[in-house]
């Protein structure tokens, strides 16, 4: 029979931050990200999925906007011991966010607009559950457009007056036509002309379950399909979809789970090769 060793450890961070002992990097906090590396032959889950592991034993994991206080990491080592590792996960205090003069029939719509939404929403599910199995994610993250911060991730949304669900990107405001460039390596999952709430709509598949969106797009430069790198120029700031002026939506994802960008940036900027705050030596 194989020997088993398990090792239960409680692990407490403060302002969000990981701590030194483990082998992690980023923010364990609402809307992050984090990221570690485990020796080759290792196996790691978190609240019971299965993490993908590069093959020099990287991972990446993130956390929702409304994660519960605390998350399980279980970690099989090659010689058969566990480890279990219960992480705490840090609360923020969200905005209100109040946008007025939007298109009425995009913050209530009428049936067969509500069927086209449900539809094109259909898609973008469809786009995030292909990801890619390479770590195109290890070039780290930059801001994929210059402007004005005009929304931030997570804030509460009362769109015309009618309280709507949380903003789940970072909006970017300028004029129209500024370059949007990728923000990181990775795969053009979807390419789409005009959706009903988020107009001209870009997606990359970054690996590994995380990708990026860009969305109320003037322009499209890019195919599904297409690979690209870090800063390529993949279209231009506009207003299509629901909105009452030229910015771009950016928004980064794990497996569907919406993390903020501005906590990406900073847990993994471009000039780090994919490791900044809290760094793995």
């Amino acid at each position: 029979m194989r020997r088993v060793a398990l090792c239960f450890c409680a692990v407490l961070f403060t302002s969000g931050v990981l701590a030194e002992n483990l082998p992690l990097s980023g923010r364990m906090e609402q809307g992050g990200i984090v990221m570690g590396t485990m020796p080759q032959g290792a196996t790691v889950s978190l609240d019971g999925r299965t993490l993908a592991l590069s093959k020099s034993g990287r991972f990446v994991f993130g956390l929702d906007r409304d994660a519960k206080p605390t998350a399980t990491l279980t970690v099989r080592y090659p010689d058969d011991t566990v480890s279990v590792e219960v992480l705490s996960i840090a609360k923020r205090d969200w905005k209100i966010e109040r946008v007025d003069g939007l298109p009425q029939n995009t913050v209530i719509p009428d049936p067969e607009t509500v069927k086209r939404i449900r539809s094109e929403g259909g898609m973008i599910v469809a786009a995030r559950n292909r990801t890619e199995p390479l770590p195109f994610y290890e070039t780290g993250f930059l801001l994929p457009a210059d402007g004005r911060i005009s929304g931030v991730f997570g804030s509460r949304r009362i769109l015309n007056g009618q309280p709507r669900s949380p903003h789940s990107g970072l909006d970017i405001a300028g004029p129209t036509g500024t370059p949007i460039r990728a923000t990181a390596d990775g795969v053009v999952s979807l390419a789409h002309d005009g959706m009903v709430l988020t107009g001209k709509t870009i997606m990359i598949d970054h690996g590994f379950g995380l990708d990026s969106v860009y969305i109320h797009m003037s322009e499209i430069h890019v195919e599904e399909g297409q690979t690209v790198r870090q800063g390529d120029v993949i279209g231009a700031i506009g207003m299509t979809g629901r909105t009452n002026g030229p910015h771009l939506h950016f928004g980064i994802s794990w497996y569907g789970v919406k993390l903020d960008p501005q906590t990406v940036l900073a847990v993994a900027p471009a000039s780090s090769g994919g490791l900044g705050e809290g760094a793995l030596q």
